[in-house]
């Protein structure tokens, strides 16, 4: 039985930027749970979080040449990919129009789900405390990727209330967490 190779930080990258495919499936075998549970408190649905994630490891892949050590460690480059392809897809025109096929349960509305996972910090019971309105918003805005706008269309409510709803909360949490 053979044992699978392990790799330092350095000697990882060093292979990835050789586009040695062994190094790839190891990172792959060894992050990508861990991406996929950062890309899964952003994209909801699971397939589409699977999809998000293959695709993250393609851009790895392609810009593995582009990781500089001195700015940081592996894993904090490839959570930024997965962060930012989460957003993107969230915002994505298409994703928006599958969202807007999907009916919205009243229940839903009067009181918003702060995603899990953030429990870890203590910030699910924090964000409790805030109004029904403002944990909506910040829901929408931080944990689910929309911008002032889409929330604006999709709430039905003018864009400086958003704002000005979103800023009082985050000033309220503030106080709340000092």
């Amino acid at each position: 039985m053979n044992a699978k190779p392990t790799y330092e930080e350095g000697e990882l990258v060093a292979l990835l930027k050789q586009k040695n495919e062994q190094a790839f499936g190891y990172l792959y075998d060894n992050y990508a749970g861990a991406l996929c549970g950062v890309v899964r408190q952003i994209v909801p649905d699971v397939e589409i979080c699977h999809d998000v994630v293959q695709e993250v490891f393609v851009s790895i892949w392609r810009k593995i040449d582009t990781y500089d050590a001195q700015k940081g460690r592996l894993f904090t480059w490839m959570l930024n990919i997965a962060r930012n392809a989460s957003i993107d897809k969230v915002r994505s025109r298409n994703y928006q129009q599958a969202l807007k096929q999907q009916p919205i349960d009243d229940n839903e509305m009067a009181h918003p789900v702060v995603r899990q996972g953030i429990d870890d910090y203590g910030l699910k019971k924090v964000l409790m405390k805030l109004k029904d309105e403002h944990r909506m918003l910040v829901d929408l805005s931080y944990y689910q990727g929309y911008t002032h706008d889409q929330i604006a269309k999709a709430l039905n409510i003018p864009l400086g209330t958003v704002k000005t709803r979103l800023r009082a909360a985050l000033i309220q949490l503030r106080t709340m967490l000092t």
